[in-house]
């Protein structure tokens, strides 16, 4: 089946831009595009008919890490890498709060909490540097006591089996769904086209145009091949980026999720880690979403596949009965998971893989709060260039 002259020259015609991948990296890239360059043609490229990566899969946080992340990250990267990352993630959260004040995306300035046991965390160490990563952290976000000691509160949240608990005035929660929902909607205000179904398969270069071949399925069962021409390509398709890039690697990590039934008198509020971020929950209403547990199994989660495996969501239904849920009558209502991308450094990455050719991938679990930032940076590279 062959394209017409109409769709080649209308839905397919060249652009400007093209993004591959309609998540929040795509999503953003595109928005600052057309802020910087509003009259250039910018198209989004999406394989799925909604994103499916993390960006709708994620748990909602509006996060920039917890402390006993972010004194692992500081010793593993140093005092400064580790402030950059978390500046990062603190003003993108706040565009997000900027960028879409009105829109409905549930944003929520409930609070974030860490859960702490003394069999996880040298809980007499945590006490002794807190100080020290408050001072530090009072540079990014104004307040000289980021985090704070609350223990008393682990009885008003219903929770179990925890030695301590450390409070975060300034994080938040909000609707995945919602967020994504009207990132699209504004973007597509500012005439970025959106084409779904659209699969990137390889790119050549066609003296300054980049061609991009992709696959689509046209009709029922019939799947077609066609080249788009671009000025830039941008691929923003996080941990699958391997598979058309195999020259940029991104390792693939599945965070699973279980929300309950409606529970009658949840006292949980706000959003909360555990573990170094390894586990997160929070209330979604009177409903208790919880993730991760992936440090459980970190060879079989590396992985891009989106099935449930039955090891993490054991861990996941113990850690809600012993630690959040005790006392509650419930079910598992929903399961599902999401692909996110990491990097050795734990470092968001923005490449430039070739002419004309870039990358946004691997927020390392923190997309929501990463990607407004990220997304200046890349076209702020592109004007460099």
């Amino acid at each position: 089946m062959q394209i017409s002259i109409w769709e080649k020259q209308s839905f397919f015609s060249r652009r400007d831009f093209i993004i591959a991948g309609a998540g929040l990296a795509g999503l953003w890239v595109a928005y600052e595009l057309k802020k910087k360059f509003p009259e250039k043609s910018v198209l989004i490229i999406e394989r799925n008919i909604i994103p499916a990566g993390a960006s709708t899969r994620n748990a909602g946080f509006a996060c920039f890490g917890s402390p006993t992340e972010l004194l692992h990250d500081m010793h593993l990267l140093g005092e400064e890498t580790m402030l950059q990352t978390v500046e990062f993630r603190y003003k993108g959260i706040e565009k997000i709060k900027q960028t879409l004040a009105g829109t409905d995306i549930e944003f929520d300035d409930c609070g974030g909490y860490e859960c702490i046991t003394r069999g996880i965390t040298d809980l007499s160490s945590l006490q002794e540097m807190l100080p020290a990563l408050n001072n530090l952290l009072q540079t990014v976000t104004g307040n000289s006591q980021t985090f704070a000691w609350c223990n008393q509160r682990l009885k008003e949240f219903g929770l179990n089996g925890f030695d301590a608990l450390i409070e975060n005035k300034a994080e938040a929660a909000l609707h995945s769904g919602k967020l994504v929902y009207n990132l699209t909607r504004l973007v597509q205000r500012m005439h970025v086209d959106i084409l779904t179904g659209v699969s990137v398969k390889h790119w050549s270069h066609n003296n300054s145009h980049v061609e991009v071949d992709c696959s689509y399925t046209f009709v029922e069962g019939n799947v077609q091949h066609i080249s788009l021409l671009a000025g830039q390509l941008i691929l923003c398709t996080n941990a699958f980026t391997s598979a058309i890039a195999p020259q940029h690697k991104v390792a693939p990590g599945r965070g699973q999720v279980i929300v309950t039934s409606e529970i009658a008198g949840l006292m949980l509020k706000g959003t909360f880690h555990y573990d170094e971020g390894f586990y997160y929950f929070r209330n979604l209403g009177n409903r208790i979403l919880l993730g991760g547990g992936r440090n459980k199994a970190f060879d079989e989660e590396t992985t891009n596949s989106f099935d449930e495996s039955d090891i993490i969501q054991d861990e996941l239904e113990r850690f809600l009965s012993q630690h959040i849920a005790s006392g509650y009558n419930y079910t598992i209502d929903y399961r599902w998971s999401g692909i996110m991308g990491f990097t050795d450094n734990r470092q968001p990455c923005i490449k430039k893989l070739e002419k004309n050719v870039y990358t946004v991938t691997s927020c390392n679990g923190m997309g929501v709060a990463l990607t407004p930032v990220m997304a200046e940076k890349l076209v702020t590279q592109l004007q460099e260039n």
